[in-house]
């Protein structure tokens, strides 16, 4: 597969910041933590682009945030 490689390493990280903070803290925690580790392991990444949004084929909004 051609991603899964780097989704191996994503989802990783992922569950690193979930399993030292668990549940309970505001989005933007979560956010800056995951950020944190995607730094430590190396994984390029951008945060929150603006995207027009979509419901069956409808687009609803232009600007939302997207993680």
């Amino acid at each position: 597969m051609k991603y899964e490689d780097i989704t191996k390493k994503v989802i990783g990280c992922a569950m690193e910041v979930h399993s030292r903070l668990g549940n309970g803290f505001q989005e933007v925690i979560y956010q800056r933590a995951l950020e944190y580790e995607l730094e430590l392991n190396k994984i390029p990444f951008s945060r929150e682009h603006e995207m027009p949004i979509f419901y069956k084929e409808n687009k609803l909004a232009q600007g939302g945030l997207i993680f």
